[in-house]
């Protein structure tokens, strides 16, 4: 003899149970929140920080500047109350506190010319670059071409010349708008942010993440 109304009571206690967990998932997820925290380097520790324009290495042209620009730039947007002293081309920092090259001893040196308590420096080095066109008839050939730029960046102590910082990026990329010039890589664009900012806004996005705020869920 079949008893009516067992399995609906069977199938209302499966859709409680589901029902429930709904519920325990929901809740789970509203208890959890997402938190500020703060940069893992924090100028403002510093006040004022002194910035040496990039290096180059195996090319020529603006893209030294336009990356220290754009690195200055997510600086500010990253860290509040740090005042960031360009202190100009690498070469004429080093004549100024006649050294040879950015090391520990330079490092300290741009402490007592500039009264700054650490200077940033980077390096950009250029490599694998394959055309992928040329323009004749110009004085100087242009052309588009993919490129791999590493970008190495150091914040040094100018009291002890220490490293107190450092990161690194490398990204390939097709830029345009470059030329040759006895073999070497010559990066200059009427508008450089449509020419390479896709490249140098990775690498300069990359090397900074621990200078900005970050959301963390807890």
């Amino acid at each position: 003899m079949w008893i009516r109304g067992h399995a609906p009571r069977r199938l209302s206690r499966r859709a409680s149970v589901f029902a429930v967990l709904a519920v325990a998932v929901l809740l789970g997820a509203c208890s959890s929140k997402r938190v500020l925290v703060a940069p893992r380097l924090d100028l403002a520790e510093q006040g004022r920080v002194g910035l040496v324009m990039f290096t180059i290495e195996n090319a020529k042209g603006d893209l030294d500047r336009f990356a220290t620009e754009r690195f200055m730039a997510e600086v500010f947007a990253g860290q509040q109350g740090v005042e960031v002293l360009e202190l100009g081309p690498a070469d004429a920092v080093l004549d100024e506190v006649g050294e040879a090259e950015l090391n520990a001893r330079a490092a300290q040196r741009i402490g007592d010319a500039w009264d700054v308590p650490a200077v940033f420096i980077g390096h950009l080095t250029v490599s694998d670059v394959k055309p992928r066109g040329v323009l004749a008839g110009l004085s100087i050939p242009r052309m588009e071409a993919s490129v791999t730029v590493d970008l190495s960046v150091k914040l040094l102590s100018t009291g002890s010349g220490a490293t107190i910082w450092s990161s690194r990026a490398t990204a390939s990329e097709t830029v345009g708008e470059l030329g040759l010039i006895g073999g070497d890589v010559y990066f200059s664009a009427e508008n450089p942010s449509e020419a390479y900012g896709r490249l140098v806004d990775h690498l300069v996005f990359e090397t900074t993440r621990d200078l900005r705020p970050s959301w963390v869920k807890q």
